[in-house]
């Protein structure tokens, strides 16, 4: 039986636009939790935190489980070489296009530079009251709520329940998926709409789907034409071996 590792590659090398959608798994193994499941951080918080509405009524207490998780926790974690084999794939001009569900910006840490963040990133601020930007910094976050210039309430720049996805990334997305004809998935459950229906997209559009995931997700039996069983640390090492 042929490797699924050499079966992949050769799929990927075949592919003329490869494109990777990811979600929590190529972030564990850089110390961030995912949110749901045995291990999640609905486990431990409620997350009615991150609603929009709650958020606007009560934003010192959203803001103090904000800052517990996103910053003082997930402020410390850096790129693992999942994310850095993504990053010298696109250098390498194999993979053309990132779509992550991740809000922690370590593509780009890594020097991926195409990236839809589909659900927004966690290292800007945006101002509710008049839309200023700011960076995410200790000393913005010293006092809680931190506040714009203007007075108005800083939020996290990522998708909170109840809002829409934004704009720049749903085009991006867009775009990236009406050109692929091989996507990688990467440590996602294919469970949290709205984003779980893009790989569905690009299997319809005709694209082949490599998927990197120790378990079994909502992709495997529907869409998936290899799987690797493999976490995403490892698979990558495994892949940017025999591509690079």
């Amino acid at each position: 039986m042929i490797d699924q590792f050499i079966k992949a590659a050769g799929a990927i090398r075949k592919a003329e636009y490869v494109s990777v959608f990811t979600g929590a798994g190529v972030s564990v193994e850089s110390g961030i939790p995912p949110f749901r499941g045995k291990d999640g951080l609905w486990n431990r918080y409620n997350p009615e935190v991150l609603d929009i509405d709650y958020f606007i009524r009560n934003p010192l207490r959203s803001w103090e489980v904000i800052k517990e998780i996103f910053y003082d926790f997930f402020g410390k974690a850096e790129p693992n070489s999942a994310h850095t084999a993504l990053a010298e794939m696109e250098k390498t001009g194999i993979v053309k296009g990132i779509i992550t569900q991740n809000i922690d910006n370590l593509h780009f840490e890594a020097g991926s530079s195409i990236v839809a963040e589909y659900h927004g990133n966690s290292r800007k601020l945006v101002c509710l009251s008049c839309g200023r930007e700011y960076a995410a910094e200790e000393n913005l976050l010293a006092n809680l709520p931190p506040r714009c210039s203007c007075g108005g309430v800083l939020k996290p720049d990522f998708v909170f329940f109840g809002e829409g996805i934004p704009e720049k990334a749903l085009a991006l997305t867009s775009d990236i998926v009406s050109k692929t004809d091989l996507m990688i998935l990467i440590g996602t459950t294919g469970e949290i709409y709205p984003a779980s229906f893009i790989p569905y997209e690009a299997k319809e559009r005709g694209a082949f789907i490599v998927e990197i995931n120790p378990a079994e997700s909502a992709y495997t039996a529907k869409i998936t034409d290899i799987h690797i069983k493999k976490p995403a640390v490892e698979a990558m090492k495994k892949m940017s071996a025999l591509l690079l």
